[in-house]
């Protein structure tokens, strides 16, 4: 049998290319929170041009919202308003939980999340369906649904990036105290939900 004889030189070069990808790959820094951040402002910046639209028509008409248009019901929209600021308390303990490497209460605060989240849109539907005004009621109803109907979108966006972090996290150390970006992302996408949920609530039921 002839016997094989292992190249000193070629284990050397291949450990040099092996170390060189490792060492190139640890250069490059992690961009996603920044990738993010500007996706925020990008989805901030049309919620801005959908309030300033709506302060102008306000701000234009003679009467706001047009005579006829039946008033908007406060209770409904104001349990909906509680439930989805207290439900961004909620997700900050599951970010709280994971750098505490503690999994099964980041999933437990995920999961009562996403369950705020399902209960919000139920609110907002049934809002809808009590509604004595359609789409093409008048320039307020269209603002009111297109406005609305905008932030429910997020929310349904939300509460999915939280099922899916919920589905990843199954897999035994997906997440950990050094490894946690979906977290953060879905913690950070909710509290931008959260915030122009605020604004829409004041614009359309207070002022």
């Amino acid at each position: 049998m002839s016997q094989q004889t292992i190249d000193p030189a070629k284990t050397a070069l291949n450990y040099h290319h092996t170390a060189e990808a490792v060492a190139h790959h640890e250069e490059h820094p992690d961009h996603r929170l920044f990738g993010l951040i500007v996706f925020l402002i990008a989805e901030g910046m049309i919620f801005m041009g959908l309030f300033g639209a709506y302060l102008a028509f306000r701000s234009t008409l003679p009467a706001w919202p047009p005579e006829g248009t039946p008033e908007l019901e406060l209770l409904l929209p104001g349990i909906n308003t509680i439930n989805l600021i207290s439900s961004s308390f909620v997700i900050h303990n599951a970010d709280t939980a994971i750098k505490k490497n503690n999994v099964r209460g980041m999933q437990m605060w995920f999961a009562i999340t996403a369950v705020m989240g399902i209960i919000f849109l139920a609110g907002q539907l049934y809002e809808y369906y009590h509604l004595e005004f359609g789409l093409t009621t008048n320039l307020f109803a269209s603002a009111f649904f297109v406005l609305t109907g905008f932030h429910g979108l997020h929310v349904t966006i939300g509460v999915l990036a939280i099922l899916a972090v919920l589905w990843r996290s199954l897999k035994p150390g997906h997440y950990s105290k050094e490894k946690h970006f979906g977290i953060e992302a879905a913690e950070i996408y909710w509290h931008f939900v959260d915030v122009i949920w605020i604004i829409l609530f004041g614009l359309l039921y207070i002022l």
